[in-house]
């Protein structure tokens, strides 16, 4: 994931700025089929995260960081992102896409402190 959202983040987020002519319908495809590849993939994260977490005997361990930031991914995106893209499947909005391309750090963020304490966790084995 953090892969993905570093290319959304950098070039296909900032890319909805250049285009005009049907862009409800680009978009429309966009979420569509992102939904597809990114849905079953946040399921599985938050579902393995939540149980590594629970064989931990401590909230505050490198699992329960890393339970605790899938969670602030899926509360953004459910607070900024989804609005932001219910607007976007109408019609291009500049402001939009500019509030969506900020918040969206925080994601990113996220999910590059999610791959550093997966490193973390390696190379403690």
């Amino acid at each position: 994931m953090a892969g993905l959202i570093w290319f959304v983040q950098l070039v296909h987020y900032p890319s909805f700025r250049f285009v005009d002519d049907g862009f409800a319908a680009f978009h429309n495809h966009h979420t569509f089929k992102t939904g597809i590849i990114v849905m079953p993939v946040m399921v599985v994260e938050v579902t393995t995260s939540g149980w590594l977490w629970s064989l931990s005997n401590s909230w505050l361990t490198v699992n329960g960081i890393g339970f605790y930031a899938v969670i602030a991914i899926w509360v953004t995106t459910a607070v900024f992102h989804l609005p932001l893209h219910n607007a976007l499947n109408k019609a291009k909005d500049e402001a939009a896409i500019n509030k969506l391309v900020a918040t969206n750090w925080i994601r990113t963020v996220l999910w590059t402190l999610k791959v550093g304490l997966g490193m973390w966790i390696l190379l403690s084995l």
